[in-house]
């Protein structure tokens, strides 16, 4: 298994050798503790359960603020209770990033879509409106999926693809190149791609 859970700290940058400063947003992933084991004869196939930061009044059923599960083709090699850290990762490496991206409420279309505006002059009612959209006769409805005003961000982002530029077993912390969806102490699924 090549995943593991962090925390978004922030953004930062990287110094190269070559003097390129590369941008970097910085993960905590202090060590995840293995929370179930999942087998193919039980729940029809293999994962492992991880968990991130404890939480201070734990139930019987919700010990950690976050966990997620990750596919693995054998259960071999992990324990209940068993702790897995960064010293898998490395600098170069390519990961996918899987978070929550920062909800920004109901939006017009210009913000939301990037609509461009009616004209400013005297007289013009159509200065942020998206216009008519439905049509009389035919179809006399609007599609799903339809390009308008509302709720904006919240929802799943996940990066398919990035690079591993700084890594810090020491403080538990690890770097990726560019962009991490979410907020700052947000959660983030970090897959290895192999």
């Amino acid at each position: 298994m090549n995943g593991i859970l962090g925390k978004k700290l922030g953004m930062t940058r990287v110094i190269k050798e070559d003097g390129l400063a590369v941008p970097v947003t910085i993960l905590e992933c202090s060590p995840n503790v293995i929370s179930q084991i999942k087998t193919a004869e039980k729940d029809g196939y293999n994962a492992v359960v991880l968990g991130f930061e404890e939480r201070k009044r734990p139930s019987k059923n919700k010990k950690f603020y976050f966990s997620k599960e990750f596919k693995v083709d054998s259960i071999d090699g992990f324990e209940k209770a068993a702790t897995l850290d960064i010293s898998r990762f490395a600098e170069g490496d390519q990961v996918s990033l899987s978070g929550i991206s920062k909800g920004k409420g109901f939006q017009g279309g210009i913000k939301r879509w990037n609509f461009s505006r009616g004209p400013e002059t005297h007289g013009s009612h159509h200065h942020r409106e998206p216009g008519a959209v439905g049509g009389c006769a035919s179809p006399g409805k609007i599609f799903k999926g339809k390009k308008l005003p509302g709720r904006m961000g919240g929802g799943k982002v996940t990066i398919r693809s990035t690079t591993v530029e700084y890594v810090d077993t020491q403080k538990n912390l690890i770097g990726f190149k560019g962009p991490v969806p979410g907020s700052i102490n947000s959660y983030v699924k970090i897959n290895k791609l192999s």
